[in-house]
């Protein structure tokens, strides 16, 4: 507890030298006559002086702010009413508020003279003077007529520097000085009437519905000004009149008026809507209004969705947008990076657009080659080549899942927005780091997903424990609906109903009729015996040539590494055929052709070089070879990727004898495979049954489609 007394030096800071309110509170004498400047009047610095304040004769308090009805609290309306407490909002003093504002507005009107600054950062001095029947005194600095500015708070009061005046002769200067401004009606305005009236919105009752609006008003009330100030979409630009604007369901056109606002206003936005809610044609709308605005806009997607892109940009039949003129540039996700695009101007992309944005959820950095260079990752390429560099480029990023493991899922893809600005959103939204967000909020999942931690969970709770800038974060950069959502708010008209979800039905049909294709269980035991050695050559390689690799003399980690990495493959591999055989046995049987033909390439390869040792050994093999010819050359005497082994130093022999034991297992097994034909084919055959009854189905089923998802391209139906 800070000394209370009088200190001889006459400073008072509310810390170690005195609590400017202990000051008041023994200088203010029944009958008194005060003086006081502040740029701030809280209610509840009133309050901590009731029993002296009510006592005086008269006060004149004078605002050093102009603004002061906005700065009758600095602690400004949602902390007048709540208070942060262990990151979550608790209600205080809310049933206090009211008594005492009326309190202190009957006191003012009493007693209390208001007046104001006229020019705004003229007067910044604070002042306390009193008088009690011709003995005045007074203290000078930086305290404002707050509970914290007074020292009087619980907790957290500010260090404050004020000087107690001790000279006569000065304190009545400092009274002469008070009287000249205070008398200046250039300087001054009477603010009383305003005072009052404002302090009688915190006192007087209010209908339900009163509060309900205002509430809902403030909420929403960033909302509404932008939308009021209409900049943001400009309908000289002719986008209203677009055929993709005009094609969007209600609930899409004001999806993509969000998008534009938010990426217009923080320079990107996440659509995370969810599946069948129309993300593509929502990004083609936006993209459509950056055109219109003569914006470069590239457009990353995965390679399988190439063709769905760029349909909507060519000149074809099958078009549906033919008449907007599309010019937007699509690349798969897997072209960043590629030596094919060496010369392209990534820099120069007004937006850019990335479908299925959860790909980029891994922001690592590329690890050292044994050459010496580094592998640059995607999203390495996309933040350094395309973001960073050249024109301000703006991200829209679509995705169903934005957060798949964890959310660092989230705060890469929000990072993409602000180009790996950490504290982009510092000034415009309040939040310090983008990073911690999501950290803390991490945290606060983990714990509550806890089955030992929290027993009982409930997603209320999850709710209130997680920090507002979460919050904040999302309702800023983010636009996620659900079709419950879409249904609540817009209703089913002009959309018509979504299918309804019904229960899945498991089937587990053998894959063959006849019986002859060995069982799941039988065949998991059978490719488990497998060596698959084409996938293992550092285990061939000769003793004595386990010297001649990179750093393997001095740190045999190198090729230990490359076992581990080869002995993960096989594994891999084994479980890669199970899965192709529970996709279809035509998978299965591509699957492992594929193996075969490998494994025979790989021993006339091993055969040829056998075949021209003579010539592969010599000392003046690569003399006067031109570039093409070496790397030609190299390739027939080198197996592996990862770490190149030569052929010279594998174990021939050896290696040739397990390859060709893995080619007559796996021919035995292809050949099985080969012979279950579509009508011995017991999923084939169920799906027809399925596919059949829905055709023979009454007219008035209401689930009368058929969808067929498939994890392989290579399923085989016919």
């Amino acid at each position: 507890m800070p000394d209370t007394g009088t200190i001889a030096s006459g400073i008072w800071d509310n810390h170690k030298r005195g609590v400017i309110g202990e000051f008041l509170r023994t200088r203010i004498k029944p009958g008194a006559d005060l003086s006081f400047v502040s740029a701030y009047f809280t209610i509840y610095a009133y309050a901590a002086l009731k029993d002296e304040l009510e006592s005086i004769q008269r006060l004149r308090f004078l605002f050093g702010e102009p603004r002061f009805i906005q700065s009758l609290d600095p602690e400004k309306t949602e902390k007048k009413a709540f208070r942060i407490e262990n990151d979550a909002l608790a209600l205080a003093n809310r049933l206090e508020q009211k008594r005492i504002a009326a309190e202190c507005s009957r006191w003012l009107r009493d007693k209390v003279d208001v007046r104001s600054i006229i020019k705004p950062g003229f007067l910044h001095g604070k002042m306390y003077h009193t008088n009690n029947n011709g003995v005045s005194e007074a203290i000078i600095g930086s305290s404002n007529f707050t509970v914290s500015g007074l020292g009087l708070g619980a907790s957290g009061n500010n260090i404050e520097l004020n000087l107690e005046v001790n000279d006569k002769r000065d304190r009545d200067d400092l009274t002469n000085w008070f009287d000249e401004v205070w008398n200046d009606v250039s300087l001054v305005e009477d603010v009383k009437d305003e005072v009052l009236r404002y302090l009688a919105q915190l006192y007087q009752d209010h209908s339900p519905e009163f509060v309900y609006f205002k509430t809902l008003f403030h909420i929403f009330e960033d909302y509404l000004s932008e939308a009021d100030k209409g900049g943001l979409l400009d309908e000289k630009t002719g986008f209203f009149e677009s055929h993709v604007w005009n094609m969007l369901y209600p609930f899409q056109q004001d999806g993509v008026k969000g998008a534009i606002n938010k990426i217009l206003k923080h320079n990107g936005c996440i659509v995370a809507d969810s599946v069948g809610l129309g993300k593509t044609f929502e990004a083609l709308a936006v993209i459509k209004y950056f055109e219109l605005l003569n914006g470069r806009v590239l457009v990353l997607c995965p390679k399988k969705l190439e063709d769905n892109w760029n349909i909507y940009r060519e000149n074809d039949t099958r078009n549906p947008l033919l008449g907007d003129r599309f010019a937007y540039r699509v690349l798969a996700h897997t072209d960043l990076g590629r030596d094919t695009y060496e010369t392209h101007n990534w820099g120069n992309y007004d937006l850019v657009v990335i479908d299925e944005s959860h790909n980029f959820r891994n922001s690592a950095r590329g690890t050292e080659r044994e050459d010496g260079t580094r592998r640059i990752t995607r999203y390495e390429f996309l933040m350094d080549r395309v973001l960073q560099t050249g024109v301000d480029t703006k991200v829209l990023l679509l995705s169903a899942t934005p957060v798949n493991n964890s959310l660092k899922d989230l705060r890469n893809q929000l990072l993409l927005i602000t180009q790996d600005v950490d504290t982009a959103f510092q000034d415009s939204l309040q939040v310090s780091s983008i990073s911690q967000v999501m950290k803390n909020a991490q945290t606060q999942f983990t714990q509550w997903a806890d089955p030992k931690k929290n027993p009982d969970r409930k997603v209320n709770r999850l709710l209130d424990a997680l920090d507002s800038t979460f919050f904040k974060l999302l309702d800023e950069l983010t636009i996620s609906r659900s079709r419950k959502h879409i249904i609540d708010y817009y209703g089913s008209k002009g959309i018509g109903e979504f299918p309804r979800r019904l229960k899945p039905i498991a089937l587990h049909p053998v894959t063959d009729l006849k019986g002859y294709f060995p069982s799941y269980d039988e065949l998991h035991s059978a490719i488990s015996e497998y060596k698959l050695t084409i996938f293992n050559p550092t285990a061939y390689i000769l003793p004595d040539a386990i010297s001649q690799y990179p750093d393997a003399a001095e740190d045999v980690s190198v090729l230990q590494d490359q076992k581990q990495r080869e002995f993960y493959l096989i594994g891999m591999m084994r479980t890669n055929y199970l899965k192709r055989l529970e996709s279809s046995i035509h998978s299965f049987e591509v699957s492992i052709d594929r193996t075969i033909k490998k494994i025979d390439d790989l021993l006339q390869k091993i055969d040829h070089f056998e075949g021209n040792l003579d010539k592969y050994t010599s000392p003046d093999l690569f003399k006067d070879q031109g570039e093409e010819e070496e790397a030609a050359l190299l390739e027939r005497l080198m197996v592996g990727k990862k770490i190149q082994i030569k052929l010279e130093h594998i174990d021939r022999k050896k290696w040739k004898r397990d390859l060709n034991k893995d080619r007559k297992q796996l021919i035995a097994i292809h050949e099985k495979a080969a012979a279950v034909t579509p009508d011995r084919d017991a999923k084939f055959q169920e799906l027809k049954r399925l596919i059949q009854g829905k055709i023979d189905a009454p007219l008035n089923d209401g689930n009368r489609k058929v969808i067929v998802f498939t994890a392989f391209s290579d399923i085989g139906m016919s």
